[in-house]
């Protein structure tokens, strides 16, 4: 069984892919340094290896691929989409969803699963935005030469609105806060699940994690206990958050919960081996003034070029400063054991374009189970990358994924070992300022 990571990175989602029991069998990368720490991190565990293809994806032939693709998986470049980019969407040359396109019509895989930035649902990006969505839909119908995408568009949609067409897969998506499902930053990314239209709707999986239950534990006293900590005469919540006490999450992971444990940082890079020293020259200025210890981190950024500038930046007090490239892995919950190729400014890029593992663990752990439940015995008609030679003509009902689904073992994490894929919460959160 192939399992396949597009635009692999430093490796946040193929390490949360791994732990649910998909491969991924061959990562793709252009990034050399990004590649380096690909090796690196099989050298260093032989649980989480792979095979890296370091290249650039115009390139790759996929008719080598011969074994049945199961899933594909990636987050293609985010600049073209990005809230801080150049916002020319389709028009941008770092936009490569065509190529991703290109992969899923010569694989066929049975799931894919895409990540992005949530400046990809702006209303001026709309109309590519459904595009995409079409085209995962009905991906057997490809563009012609010359094609314009709306052109390109407008040929599925006339597809689409015959009276015997039916979609090749079935896709679901969702705007996600990292946050709620373990991570310790609030970071905003939009995941879209296809599956096999033969196959039932993946049900998208809710949120482990909530603000309200992190407020609790403040107000209770519990979380300034575990840290050994009085409690503040004032809370450092923001109080047009509402405490919902029905609510079945576990607390939101604060900075604190990510970095207590680590040792101080050394005072200088050289002669650190384990990306855990003080970067000196942190400037607080407006809209940047810093994470709190006390609650989520703000979004980790790769910066331009690598520098964050006044992004990544802890405030503890009177203490304003840079996170080390550690606290920063931590905060993306990168294990303590993955170690990064490549200079402060590669590594801070690779950590910053991540996908947090434990969000890709969040994820691909009940799909994995969908996915082995729904490709069993009990449907011996469906194979697992099978290609598609037509659309499928019949849509099953909808199923649910059993809760009774057995979970592998956890993700090696520096910090909340809790195992978090049985709960049942409630919609409704208030985001920080």
């Amino acid at each position: 069984m192939t399992d396949i990571e597009l635009f692999a990175g430093a490796g946040g989602m193929a390490l949360g892919l791994r732990d649910a029991g998909f491969g991924p069998t061959h990562s793709y990368e252009v990034d050399a340094h990004a590649c380096a720490t690909l090796r690196l991190g099989s050298q260093r565990s032989t649980t989480f290896g792979w095979t890296v293809h370091e290249g650039d994806i115009h390139s790759v032939n996929w008719a080598e691929i011969v074994s049945p693709v199961r899933l594909l998986a990636g987050g293609a470049p985010c600049q073209p989409f990005s809230l801080g980019g150049s916002h020319k969407a389709h028009d941008d040359g770092r936009n490569l969803f065509p190529q991703v396109f290109r992969a899923i019509r010569a694989l066929s895989p049975t799931c894919v699963v895409l990540e992005n930035v949530r400046g990809i649902l702006r209303a001026s990006f709309l109309p590519y935005w459904e595009y995409i969505l079409a085209q995962l839909q009905n991906p057997s119908i490809a563009p012609r030469k010359n094609e314009s995408w709306r052109d390109h568009y407008k040929r599925i949609k006339t597809y689409r609105a015959g009276l015997n067409a039916d979609a090749e897969y079935t896709v679901t998506w969702r705007l996600v806060d990292a946050a709620d499902y373990g991570v310790a930053q609030n970071r905003l990314r939009v995941i879209l699940i296809a599956t096999r239209a033969n196959l039932p709707r993946f049900p998208f999986p809710e949120p482990t994690h909530s603000c309200h239950a992190l407020i609790r534990t403040m107000a209770d006293g519990s979380y300034w206990r575990r840290h050994s900590l009085p409690i503040p005469r004032r809370l450092p919540f923001p109080k047009r958050v509402v405490i919902n006490a029905s609510e079945n999450t576990l607390p939101w992971v604060t900075v604190r919960d990510a970095v207590d444990s680590l040792t101080q940082p050394a005072t200088r890079e050289e002669g650190c081996t384990d990306h855990h020293w003080l970067i000196p020259g942190a400037r607080s200025y407006k809209g940047h003034r810093g994470s709190k210890l006390d609650w989520t981190s703000k979004t980790i950024k790769a910066g331009v070029h690598g520098v964050p500038g006044g992004e990544n930046t802890l405030r503890d007090g009177t203490r304003f400063r840079y996170y080390t490239l550690r606290e920063a892995a931590r905060i993306q919950s990168f294990p303590d054991w993955y170690m990064f190729s490549g200079a402060r400014l590669h590594v801070t890029r690779q950590i910053g374009n991540a996908v947090p593992p434990i969000l890709a663990r969040a994820i691909a752990i009940p799909l994995h189970a969908f996915l082995s439940q729904h490709l069993s015995a009990a449907r011996p008609q469906l194979v697992a990358g099978q290609r598609l030679a037509a659309p499928p003509r019949v849509l099953p009902a909808p199923e649910s994924l059993p809760s009774s689904a057995l979970l592998p073992a956890p993700l090696e994490m520096p910090f909340h070992a809790q195992e978090i894929f049985s709960l049942n919460p409630s919609n409704g959160k208030t985001l920080p300022a």
